[in-house]
């Protein structure tokens, strides 16, 4: 349930798709959870698949509303998966470039700690004047706005197939 079939699916896959979209809506209904789960999933992860009666794009379109912006999960990080490299703050790479300004990137990138595509990033960032510090955090929404995202957004009616062809002269 990831992704809705395509378009040139054959018409016994989509109403599968269909039945097992209504199934889950159905549980996820009936779910004590319920309104715990949609919030986490729509201010503070972002998950895939089918989650608190919406799909991923419903989610998204949810935020948009809301004006919330989800980071992906690191699972590698969270995992160990990382190796022996550190993230490295915007500031310290400005920091090292003023203090070492002859050196190679690739000479800064060892001294962070981390691979030289960072360093580039970090430096193209001050350049274009982009600091990530600049950023202010955006607030959390409510769990009842939340929930009128939710309505606005999964109660809505689907447009109506199109039948037939429409040609312009």
């Amino acid at each position: 349930m990831e992704e809705p079939p395509p378009a040139s699916a054959t018409r016994r896959t989509r109403e599968r798709y269909d039945q097992l979209v209504r199934e889950a809506k159905l549980v996820c209904a009936s779910c004590p959870l319920f309104t715990d789960c949609l919030f986490s999933a729509v201010a503070e992860h972002d998950v895939s698949g089918f989650v608190a009666g919406t799909t991923a794009v419903q989610r998204r379109s949810m935020r948009n509303l809301l004006d919330v912006e989800v980071q992906a999960d690191d699972f590698d990080q969270l995992a160990g998966a990382r190796g022996t490299r550190r993230p490295v703050s915007h500031e310290e790479v400005l920091r090292l470039r003023t203090q070492y300004p002859n050196d190679s990137l690739e000479s800064l990138a060892m001294r962070l700690g981390c691979s030289l595509s960072t360093v580039k990033r970090h430096l193209r960032r001050a350049r274009r004047g982009q600091s990530p510090a600049a950023k202010a955090p955006r607030a959390r929404p409510e769990v009842s706005a939340v929930l009128d995202a939710f309505d606005a957004v999964v109660d809505q009616p689907c447009p109506a197939p199109r039948t037939g062809s429409t040609r312009v002269a």
